[in-house]
């Protein structure tokens, strides 16, 4: 079974910054390929940001690129998306995902539909 925590959320002004973080249980988190999708009011979920499960590989969406960072500690069992210079339209709840993978890879997941694990969301307030 695997858990997935969210936390870091919070409501920060334009420009401001946030380090969201994703706890997970279960075992061979380092196998896990994991990703960050967003939720605003009325939209569907879109895809944020996703890393290999060997860490080595990094996707962005084009509307963070520049400005949200990716990465995960093996060690601790927890990845982390560091958000800096945030805008109102990233006011959203964040989910954290995650897909089990048979060997460490450095393929990348941007597709919500890959991912069978998922947290219960953390929520991202910009104000203006």
């Amino acid at each position: 079974q695997v858990q997935l925590v969210e936390s870091g959320g919070g409501l920060v002004q334009a420009g401001g910054s946030l380090r969201l973080s994703c706890a997970a249980s279960g075992r061979a988190f380092s196998r896990r390929s994991m990703g960050w999708f967003r939720q605003a009011p009325g939209k569907d979920r879109e895809f944020v940001a996703a890393i290999s499960s060997s860490g080595g590989s990094t996707d962005y969406a084009d509307s963070v690129k520049g400005r949200f960072t990716i990465s995960r500690d093996s060690s601790e069992t927890t990845m982390y998306l560091q958000m800096n210079s945030l805008k109102p339209e990233d006011t959203a709840v964040y989910y954290c995902a995650s897909r089990s993978l048979a060997s460490l890879s450095d393929y990348i997941f941007p597709d919500s539909a890959d991912y069978p694990y998922w947290g219960q969301g953390t929520q991202v307030t910009v104000s203006s």
